[in-house]
């Protein structure tokens, strides 16, 4: 079995729940604290061991290129003006032989949609892709939640999703599995529904944002039709997927952070501030002084 070195980001969204601010900037960018929420998701499939990124983007992100291309004028100015330490924060080492692949989606047709056209960047070598939705944004003190998944994949040559409970009331927001359980922290899938109503769900059991699929997958994509929302839904690809091959879902350890919304967005700063050494005594003064 071969390590998995390309994933897949979808970054063509509207971002309209943060608007105004992503008027001009691509949600993806908005920082939290001093790093782009985007970057977070890029670093942990980079730590996995991927070796391409591919961005599912629109033209009118022309933002997201330009951070992660390396800017050779911004380190020459910094190295002028006596600043040559933030270098590596700007072009971090982790990113010196990864290569960004960008894959316009100039029509919003689902999730499913976006992920469909990175077909053409893989090979017959991909036995298996990394799937990371940049507005979950987990944080772990060891093992990523992509990790895990990594680590289930190599033991099983099996597909892997992400998994975590939710309240009843917000399973209409996501893919909601039934399943057996296997261990404490992994589930083998029997079906998969994308945005059921809370008496249709088969368990409290959602998906969030971290997979590892199978290549086979992009032959489920072509299958399927317009689903929830009238878009093309990767949930209904994996479901499909389930009639040819076995698709475990696991937990993970750690935080997740949903950051495309705006208590997410505000819960992940104030958290990520906090354990910040350089600033959480100061910021746990201010939040204490508000709140008093």
């Amino acid at each position: 079995m071969k390590q998995v070195t390309k994933a897949i980001l979808p970054v063509a969204g509207l971002g309209t729940r943060f608007l105004p601010a992503t008027k001009a900037i691509p949600k993806e960018m908005l920082p939290i604290i001093d790093k782009p929420l985007l970057q977070y998701a890029v670093e942990e499939a980079i730590d996995i061991g991927v070796k391409e990124i591919i961005f599912i983007t629109s033209h009118a992100k022309k933002a997201i290129k330009k951070h992660f291309l390396q800017n050779k004028d911004l380190e020459e100015s910094l190295l002028r003006h006596g600043k040559g330490e933030y270098i590596q924060s700007i072009n971090p080492e982790k990113f010196k032989d990864i290569k960004f692949t960008f894959v316009d989606q100039n029509e919003q047709k689902g999730l499913g949609h976006a992920i469909s056209l990175a077909e053409k960047c893989l090979t017959e070598e991909d036995e298996a892709i990394a799937i990371l939705l940049p507005d979950d944004l987990f944080i772990a003190d060891g093992k990523s939640c992509l990790q895990t998944l990594a680590d289930l994949y190599n033991e099983t040559s099996s597909s892997v999703i992400a998994i975590n409970e939710v309240a009843d009331e917000k399973l209409p927001n996501y893919g909601v599995i039934d399943a057996t359980k296997i261990s404490d922290s992994t589930y083998e899938i029997h079906e998969i529904i994308e945005k059921p109503t809370i008496e249709e769900a088969p368990s409290n059991l959602a998906v969030c944002g971290r997979y590892i699929l199978t290549s086979a997958i992009f032959s489920s994509l072509k299958k399927i039709l317009p689903g929830s929302g009238g878009e093309l839904q990767l949930t209904d690809a994996i479901r499909d997927l389930l009639n040819s091959e076995k698709v475990i879902a696991s937990s993970y350890k750690g935080a997740k952070f949903d950051c495309g919304s705006k208590q997410g967005y505000v819960e992940a700063t104030i958290s990520l501030a906090l354990a910040n050494k350089d600033i959480n005594k100061d910021i746990l003064k201010s939040i204490q002084a508000l709140i008093s």
